[in-house]
């Protein structure tokens, strides 16, 4: 993957926390690629976090905390004097990311138009406060609708290595942030609505959830390097084969039954499943991307999720 060298940068839509992490142990679960599982469902019913039941919960809790933690502070600056152009996104992930967040969020604008409405997205360091409750950054990225706001400890990447197995790579980064901006359209799209909250299982609206916003990156991915930025040129000049290969091979190491069996208790249990199988993941991506149409990623109205 590949940005265009002399593309200029916008970091606006990205809020830099990085530092003031407190650490905490409460997590908010949902939505996000991090591991999943009981945890993450009950903090599901307690908190209205991520995924499930979203818009009601935005009305519900509205904005829990201010978003700040005790001796955090939120400042560009650092971020804007360090990615400036394409450049600096083809040799910094943190720049990568901010180029990434624009492309990924002008894709969406240039299908929805005015149902389109801008979220930001959080750096933050071992853990944050979020209009959805406290998090850490244990439960990986997420997606708050109380503040639509995306939540990412950069951290994660490595962990997607070191942890998980995944082959990792700048395009894989890129499929994470477009995974939960699937959940941000979900929010604005109003269909968080049709998911209780704690719902889980094989079939679950929690499974279809995640599923499309699988899908919804996919189709991100397949529109990337046609996507223009504020001077008319694509953001991001190349998406390899390589590139895509990583992504699924992502997708197949984040499946409930891969981490259940791999990185949990080694039993699988199809009932609490939340996110969908690694073979459900890696078929709806592809979806997405060989389509290039958010029409196409309906899990919501098939009864094969595959």
């Amino acid at each position: 993957m590949r940005y265009r060298e002399d593309a200029s940068l916008d970091t606006s839509n990205v809020e830099d926390r990085r530092g003031g992490g407190r650490g905490r142990t409460l997590a908010v679960g949902g939505g996000g690629l991090g591991v999943v599982g009981v945890v993450v469902v009950l903090l599901l019913q307690l908190l209205g976090g991520g995924g499930g039941g979203g818009g009601s919960s935005a009305d519900a809790l509205g904005p829990l905390l201010d978003g700040l933690g005790e001796g955090q502070s939120a400042s560009n600056e650092e971020l804007a004097a360090d990615c400036r152009t394409g450049e600096d996104a083809n040799t910094r992930t943190e720049c990568a990311v901010v180029a990434d967040i624009e492309s990924i969020q002008a894709y969406w604008s240039g299908r929805l138009g005015k149902r389109y409405t801008s979220s930001d997205t959080v750096f933050f360091t071992d853990g944050t406060d979020t209009g959805c409750g406290a998090a850490t950054s244990g439960v990986g990225p997420f997606y708050c609708p109380a503040d639509e706001k995306v939540y990412i400890d950069l951290a994660f990447y490595d962990e997607l290595r070191t942890r998980f197995g995944a082959e990792g790579g700048l395009f894989v980064d890129a499929y994470v942030l477009a995974h939960e901006y699937g959940h941000h359209v979900q929010d604005l799209l109003g269909t968080n609505a049709k998911v209780r909250q704690g719902d889980a299982g094989p079939t679950s609206g929690s499974v279809r959830l995640e599923l499309q916003a699988d899908c919804y990156a996919g189709t991100w991915a397949n529109h990337a390097t046609t996507v223009p930025d504020d001077s008319g040129a694509p953001l991001i000049e190349q998406i390899s084969q390589d590139d895509i290969d990583r992504a699924l091979d992502t997708a197949g190491r984040i499946g409930d039954d891969f981490i259940q069996k791999e990185l949990g208790s080694g039993t699988v249990d199809e009932q609490s499943f939340t996110h969908g199988t690694s073979a459900q993941r890696t078929q709806w991506f592809t979806t997405g991307y060989e389509s290039g149409d958010p029409a196409r990623c309906n899990t919501f109205g098939t009864s094969d999720l595959g």
